[in-house]
This record gives C-alpha cells, sequence and structure tokens, in this order.
C-alpha cells in the first residue's frame, strides 16, 4: 500500500517518539494477572533506565521496541524527557490485521510509523494517580488527542485498556496498555 509522505515532524513530535520508546524499554512486572490481560514479562524495576531500556530488558515489548528501532525513535525516546508511553504489548500488537505490522515497519511506510507510535505517547510525566474519574481528551505528540478514561476500576486509552501502571523510568513513564491505539487519520 502507498503512504502519503508527511512533512517534518517537530521537536515535539520526535521527544513525544523518544518518550514512547523509553517507556517500552524501562517496564517493568506490574502486570496484573488475568486471562483477558496480555502477559508482562516480571523485571525488576528500573528507574534509572530510560523508557527504550525498560522495553527492551522487558521481553514483552519485541515488536514495538523493533518499531521504534525502525521509526528513528530509539534517540528521542531515550532523551530527557519526561514523556508518558502507552505501551502495546507484543500480544496487542498480534491483535491487529494481519500483515499490518509487516507494512508499517517497511521503509516507505516510515512517516505512518512514526504517526502511530507518537500516537502512544504524551508529553510530561503523568501517573495513574493522577488521572481523575471520567473522561478527557489528552494531545500526544503525534498531534492528535487520545480519549483517557478513569472508572473506579480501570483506566481506558482510547479502546485500550491499561493493563500495568505508573512503571518508572529515568525520563518518565511507561503504562502497559492490552491494544494497539490507532489515531484516526493513520492512513
Amino acid at each position: 500500500m502507498k503512504m502519503q509522505q508527511l512533512p517534518k515532524f517537530s521537536v515535539k513530535v520526535a521527544s513525544l517518539a523518544i518518550a514512547t520508546a523509553s517507556l517500552l524499554v524501562s517496564l517493568p512486572s506490574f502486570a496484573i494477572e488475568s486471562k483477558a490481560t496480555p502477559t508482562v514479562k516480571k523485571v525488576a524495576a528500573s528507574p534509572t533506565g530510560n523508557i527504550v531500556q525498560v522495553a527492551v530488558s522487558n521481553g514483552s515489548f519485541k515488536t514495538l521496541v523493533a518499531a521504534v528501532k525502525a521509526a528513528g525513535l530509539v534517540e528521542t525516546l531515550s532523551g530527557k524527557g519526561p514523556f508518558t508511553v502507552f505501551a502495546p504489548t507484543d500480544e496487542a500488537f498480534a491483535k491487529l490485521p494481519k500483515g499490518t505490522v509487516e507494512t508499517l515497519l517497511k521503509p516507505e511506510n516510515k512517516a505512518a510509523l512514526v504517526k502511530l507510535l507518537t500516537y502512544h505517547v504524551v508529553s510530561g510525566k503523568v501517573n495513574s494517580k493522577d488521572i481523575k474519574a471520567g473522561s478527557v481528551l489528552v494531545p500526544t505528540v503525534a498531534g492528535s488527542s487520545i480519549k483517557v478514561t478513569k472508572t473506579t476500576k480501570d483506566v481506558v486509552i482510547d479502546n485500550s485498556k491499561v493493563v500495568v501502571a505508573d512503571v518508572k523510568t529515568s525520563n518518565g513513564v511507561i503504562h502497559v496498555i492490552d491494544t494497539v491505539l490507532l489515531p484516526p487519520d493513520l492512513f
């Protein structure tokens, strides 16, 4: 499929991408075990590691890490931040239609991949305790907004449930999600 070329991304978008990568690298094991909850490898919390380092060390984010590398966002998400990253697990990526990940990882689709990944990143550090009950639209590094909904039981980002919250990193925080977030204007 032919992808539309997007204009150069601003420093803010690059920062969001870096934050997303950092979140994925530094994800410790705070997974809530449930039949419907994706498995997240349990690792020790590593607040000294950045988002990318935590994601890499966890082992449950191989697809996300590969995508961050293909998009050229490792440096950004390893940067100062702070960033809040909503990190989909490998199981979340497996829910996408067959061939979607492979298509996005192609060099000619880099702009779409960057847009997808930066849609998972918010500037600043937002812990679960900072989210008030109800729904709110939150701008992402990609430029569009995600809907964050908090109930007494769950936090949902668009249509994705947060399964592990508040994974601390040296440059922000990671919240593990069970479904890949798709920007409304991806394709």
